[in-house]
């Protein structure tokens, strides 16, 4: 379904804070495009904000404002003695949306649940390939499809999922958006209307909003699931206005046409503070920003010429140009603020002559590359294109020649995993579930090549470390095992770690009940507009 681009107009115009219409309607004057709406074929926060957390659920969640899980689709759960088996008593009188284009005949079951599990993970299942290319980059990044051994219904109400090995992080796993649960009902009506597409494009959930319409790279339309069993939001209507320059974005916020924005200009937060209409939320970001360079393809499958151009980077220069102290830079994978962070780890420090050292011992003389610049803000990186002008200043001291290229974010992120691409990647990561494992199973793990490992880069050594982990059961383990993977990824270099970021989160006085998430989502459950 599309909006009109008249309507859209007008339903932008018809949320300005004037308080004259009785319905409620919040605008969030999001940074990008979600790539589709199916949550389970992506790993960008952007799609999640659009996606999992307006229209879906899992069977766990985590609390506002931190990394616990509690019960969501599911009330209660069991693990076995030997942490294998994991039973969920499901929610019972769980509805699904009710939309123009379909009308469910049945509450929540357990069927929902197994068959969204096996749609990622059975290359049989109907729905495995329904999107040309799909890969379940999040659910095969971090390995499920080697740990599952089952996800079974019990009983309308009950699910068991069977595990292969021990898995520390795994009910944190479930809170995660690629676990949304789907409505099997939903997709049986698509599939035998062959209108497979459809389901990301005009997704069905249990979730507290409901999708209306989408106008592509300009707004998408919500409205409160008046039988979400948390019961029924306190705005009515949820507008992502869909604006990519931060700038416009706080001129949008300053004149009354949304209510909240992610990632403004750091030249801009003073001023936002000082507003007497605004107010602002900051914490520590969950994040770390990153340049991976690709280590199949050469002159970056040596790890000297790596190490170079890690010395050749100046990531103070970076952090002061693009965050005016708002960052700080980064020298580990993993936030300092996240436990099991190595600070006994020594950073590669901004060396010219070391970086031509290296170049000269591997044999490298002058050569060009690529540095690909994101084409939208993130917490973790507000300004790629100037990040990466700075690093091809660097790297011309060097006698490395870059050109900067870039593409539209979904492009940007779908080229950005070719085992063959070119050149050296800038990217980054907010962890979605607070664990370790996160971060280095998911965006360095072997079983990520080719998906969220964007140097594809598989090393044995830090490949068992992280495994290991997962299996542990004591956090001294477990912190000892990531401590050690987080030496081998220093030594061998596969990214230049570039910074950390303050996650800062302005909006208009009157919005209420808004919290800031650790893990950098923007969900509007609970929020409301108050004179």
């Amino acid at each position: 379904m599309k909006l009109k681009s008249a309507f859209a107009a007008a339903l932008l115009a018809a949320t300005m804070m004037s308080g004259a219409a009785a319905a409620k309607t919040f605008v969030y004057c999001s940074e990008g495009s979600p790539e589709g709406f199916d949550p389970g074929l992506y790993t960008a926060g952007t799609t999640f904000d659009a996606a999992a957390h307006t229209v879906y659920n899992r069977l766990l969640e985590f609390k506002p404002g931190t990394t616990e899980t509690i019960p969501g689709l599911a009330e209660d759960y069991q693990i076995s003695e030997d942490g294998l088996e994991y039973t969920f008593k499901l929610r019972p009188g769980v509805k699904f949306h009710t939309t123009e284009y379909f009308t469910p005949t049945r509450d929540l079951n357990a069927d929902d649940v197994v068959y969204s599990f096996e749609r990622q993970w059975k290359s049989d299942n109907p729905w495995n390939k329904y999107v040309a290319g799909a890969n379940w980059e999040y659910f095969n990044g971090m390995g499920l499809p080697d740990l599952l051994e089952s996800v079974e219904k019990v009983d309308d109400l009950t699910v068991r999922i069977k595990l292969k090995r021990p898995e520390a992080p795994f009910l944190a796993s479930l809170a995660m958006p690629f676990a949304s649960i789907m409505s099997k009902e939903y997709l049986d009506k698509l599939e035998a209307d062959g209108q497979m597409n459809l389901l990301n494009q005009q997704p069905v959930g249990t979730g507290p909003f409901q999708f209306v319409a989408y106008q592509q790279d300009a707004v998408i339309r919500y409205k409160a699931n008046e039988n979400y069993h948390n019961g029924k939001q306190k705005i009515d209507d949820l507008v992502f206005a869909i604006t990519p320059d931060a700038s416009v974005r706080y001129q949008k916020l300053k004149a009354g046409e949304c209510h909240l924005m992610p990632y403004p200009n750091s030249a801009d937060v003073e001023e936002i503070k000082a507003d007497p209409n605004l107010k602002v939320q900051e914490q520590e970001g969950l994040n770390v920003a990153y340049l991976a360079y690709n280590t199949k393809v050469a002159p970056f499958d040596d790890v000297r010429v790596r190490k170079a151009l890690n010395h050749a980077i100046n990531k103070e220069a970076i952090v002061e140009a693009v965050f005016q102290g708002q960052a700080t830079p980064a020298k580990n994978p993993i936030p300092p603020t996240m436990w099991s962070y190595n600070d006994a780890i020594e950073d590669d420090a901004y060396d010219l002559d070391q970086a031509k050292k290296l170049l000269e011992e591997a044999g490298v003389g002058n050569f060009d590359m690529k540095i690909w610049a994101m084409p939208v803000s993130r917490p973790y990186m507000l300004n790629a294109r100037r990040a990466a002008e700075i690093m091809q200043a660097d790297f011309q001291k060097i006698g490395v020649n870059v050109e900067i290229v870039s593409y539209e974010w979904a492009e940007y992120l779908e080229r950005s995993k070719a085992e063959d691409r070119d050149g050296a990647v800038m990217l980054g990561w907010t962890g979605d579930n607070g664990d370790p494992d996160n971060f280095l199973h998911t965006l360095l793990g072997c079983e990520a090549v080719g998906g969220n490992n964007r140097a594809q880069w598989c090393n044995e050594e830090f490949n068992s470390l992280v495994m290991k982990a997962k299996e542990a059961s004591e956090v001294d383990e477990r912190t000892r095992l990531y401590e050690e993977a987080q030496v081998v990824f220093k030594r061998e270099a596969p990214w230049a770690t570039i910074d950390h970021s303050l996650s800062v989160v302005p909006m208009r006085k009157n919005v209420e009940g808004f919290v800031q998430s650790p893990l950098g989502d923007f969900a509007f459950e609970g929020v409301d507009l108050v004179e």
